[in-house]
């Protein structure tokens, strides 16, 4: 399994911006292997509920959002139940103007979390692993995962706009 990438272990890699992945490379075994390579890294945290493919040392357009961002109630399934849904050469089509604070944190800087203001909900298009063009809005935490995670392909990180910043060891 992969390690996930952190601000001091490839800060580099973070802020660079990641590479479009050519449609008809996405059925390719290279793809395929990095998308498995992110679902077994992102079920391997704790908290974790999204993961970009820089934050694997690939430099691709590409997430994975876990299920668990829209559960109901999350007591009900254990981590490795969670399905991942697939994110190719995502774009933001649209973000509402309402916006709303809350704490976030990120796999690839551990143990800091702070308040960050984000779109109250988005629409992302994107590809699946399919090679299959996808369209899906979300409000609430799966909107926000979506902006934290094109965040993440752009070069950003949450600590780049984030306030309250604390550290927990």
């Amino acid at each position: 399994m992969r390690a996930i990438v952190t601000t001091t272990s490839d800060n580099a890699l973070l802020r660079k911006k990641a590479e479009a992945v050519p449609v008809a490379e996405i059925s390719s075994p290279r793809i395929q292997q990095i998308i498995k390579d992110m679902s077994e890294a992102l079920r391997a945290t704790v908290d974790g509920i999204g993961i970009a493919a820089p934050q694997i040392g690939e430099s691709l357009r590409i997430f994975i959002a876990s299920e668990e961002a829209v559960a109901l109630d999350p007591t009900t399934k254990t981590k490795a139940e969670w399905l991942h849904w697939v994110f190719i050469n995502p774009e933001i089509t649209s973000i509402a103007l309402t916006t709303e604070e809350d704490s976030e944190g990120c796999l690839s800087v551990p143990g800091t979390f702070g308040i960050t203001k984000r779109a109250e909900k988005a629409t992302i298009r994107a590809f699946n692993e399919h090679g299959q063009a996808v369209e899906r809005s979300a409000t609430g935490l799966l909107a926000r995962l979506f902006q934290h995670e094109v965040d993440h392909l752009n070069g950003k990180l949450f600590i780049d706009h984030a306030t309250d910043l604390i550290q927990n060891s």
